[in-house]
């Protein structure tokens, strides 16, 4: 079965940086469109980055654009997340998930990790 697993996740003080993975198995990963969403308690997930499975070009939300550097190895089938200047509203739990066709809408997407910890300290 699909299995997205989401790793480097932890506290940071605002202005540093953390790298997140997500390691996927049982789908062909070249083939899947890979985001990154985030979600705190009470509100909505929200989308992050999407890194598309043809030919590797990503999307941004505003919110992180110029902070934030999605990356895919397909060989490797792991996609990345490069966080930098954290600041205090990044403090979610940061999801990785697949979807075939689907860009910034988390209905989109079939497969979700179990999220991982971001925590930025101020």
């Amino acid at each position: 079965q699909v299995q997205l697993v989401e790793s480097g996740g932890g506290l940071v003080q605002a202005g540093g940086s953390l790298r997140l993975s997500c390691a996927a198995s049982g789908l062909s990963f070249y083939n899947y469109n890979m985001g990154w969403f985030r979600q705190t308690p009470g509100k909505d997930r929200e989308f992050v980055a999407a890194i598309m499975g043809s030919g590797g070009s990503a999307l941004y939300a505003d919110s992180v654009k110029g902070r934030f550097t999605g990356s895919r190895d397909n060989a490797r089938n792991t996609m990345f997340l490069q966080m930098n200047s954290l600041k205090p509203e990044d403090t979610a739990v940061y999801y990785c998930a697949a979807s075939r066709f689907g860009a910034r809408m988390p209905e989109y997407y079939d497969y979700w990790g179990q999220g991982t910890q971001v925590t930025v300290s101020s």
